[in-house]
């Protein structure tokens, strides 16, 4: 296992456990299987664990391995808060309580705000004190690093960054997204700062590897290097020095066993000539399914209406990469979820985006095609409904 340190001179592994994705039966995690997959995990190096109020049964679930193997001494936890559901500081202090209990311990090593989506919502959050709870948890010791994940676009992103001293930050990154979301730009310029980035969704849930252009899948079975879809994706990331810890959803001990046999060679420059020539065909076969032609370059931005157009057209062309599912999941939470939306539809059709855009695309025609087939119902009622109780 390969380490990189963080903020205070900590020793990540670069491999994360993402304990999202648990296996799932009746009535709940199955635990010992669960408890199987973190255990071999710790054994083999991984010493950062990921989980979140809202991953069901997850913080209960991790707490109790941990407390089963005596081993909470031997890894970092961190976890998230839901700050979207709370409205007042005592709310925060009951969850935070809540989770202290759930996972069986007195500190929390990572602590997240839980999807910060734009700086609308940091003032919000100000305005209720959560500044001053934060700096009481520093100095107790309860919360030992302060950070926040994040879905968004990149300019949002440094701005986030630079709206407090965080510890350390996580952002959506694989090499699908190097321009859109906080993309490489934005881990750059966390980097820059000082901040260690921790990666999530390096393999998009899983869709950079089951849900591959068949003619993708043939060029990971014909490569002499025998590289996998999901070896490839990482050490695309660790190759990268601004990246601290890559989180996997393990859900096996088959994925296990493979992830700590690539976090093994995990060094900046592990990627060879051979790799890059082979993403660089992956991401063309993968290409041949995107509908607009955007790269994500920003010049359209920013739009008087508050659209994300480079965040739209990456959502529309995932649902036909990807699946419709995916893409509109993705677009639910860059666009709706936050304080002030940016859905496709707000466009006015005044045209300032096309002057500025390279591609020269027709973003109006486009954005309205986006917003019809990204826009359902399901869509509407939850940006209704985050506006309405005011969730963010």
């Amino acid at each position: 296992m390969q380490y990189r340190k963080d903020k205070k001179g900590n020793s990540l592994s670069v491999l994360g456990y993402g304990c999202m994705r648990f296996t799932r039966q009746r009535g709940g995690i199955d635990l010992d299987k669960a408890e199987a997959e973190v255990m071999a995990a710790i054994e083999g190096g991984v010493n950062y664990l990921d989980t979140a109020y809202i991953y069901p049964g997850s913080e209960a679930a991790v707490g109790e391995i941990l407390h089963r193997n005596q081993c909470r001494g031997r890894v970092y936890l961190a976890t998230k808060l839901p700050h979207y559901m709370i409205r007042s500081i005592e709310g925060v202090e009951r969850t935070f309580c809540e989770q202290l209990r759930r996972l069986k311990t007195e500190h929390i090593d990572y602590y997240l705000m839980h999807m910060l989506t734009d700086t609308a919502t940091w003032e919000k959050l100000k305005k209720r004190g959560i500044e001053d709870w934060i700096h009481k948890k520093l100095k107790c010791g309860q919360i030992r690093n302060i950070g926040f994940s994040y879905h968004g676009n990149t300019e949002m992103f440094k701005q986030l960054v630079d709206a407090y001293d965080w510890d350390f930050c996580q952002i959506q990154y694989n090499y699908m997204d190097e321009t859109s979301q906080a993309g490489v730009e934005g881990l750059r310029y966390a980097h820059a700062k000082g901040l260690p980035v921790i990666v999530m969704e390096p393999l998009r849930g899983g869709r950079l590897v089951d849900l591959l252009p068949e003619s993708a899948k043939e060029l990971f079975r014909k490569n002499t290097q025998g590289r996998t879809a999901a070896e490839l994706a990482f050490k695309w990331l660790y190759d990268q020095p601004e990246v601290t810890c890559v989180l996997s959803g393990m859900d096996s001990l088959k994925t296990v066993e493979q992830n700590l046999k690539t976090a093994a060679e995990a060094l900046p420059g592990c990627m060879t000539d051979l790799d890059r020539k082979l993403l660089e065909q992956v991401k063309k076969e993968i290409e041949k399914y995107v509908k607009i032609g955007c790269t994500g370059c920003g010049y359209c931005m920013p739009c008087p209406s508050g659209v994300d157009i480079p965040g739209t057209f990456r959502c529309y062309n995932a649902m036909y990469t990807e699946g419709k599912k995916s893409g509109r999941r993705d677009y639910m939470q860059c666009t709706a979820m936050r304080q002030n939306p940016s859905s496709a539809s707000q466009c006015i059709q005044c045209g300032k985006c096309e002057t500025h855009c390279p591609q020269h695309l027709e973003i109006r025609k486009g954005l309205k095609t986006a917003a019809g087939e990204l826009e359902t119902l399901s869509y509407r009622f939850v940006k209704g409904a985050v506006r309405l109780l005011k969730l963010y």
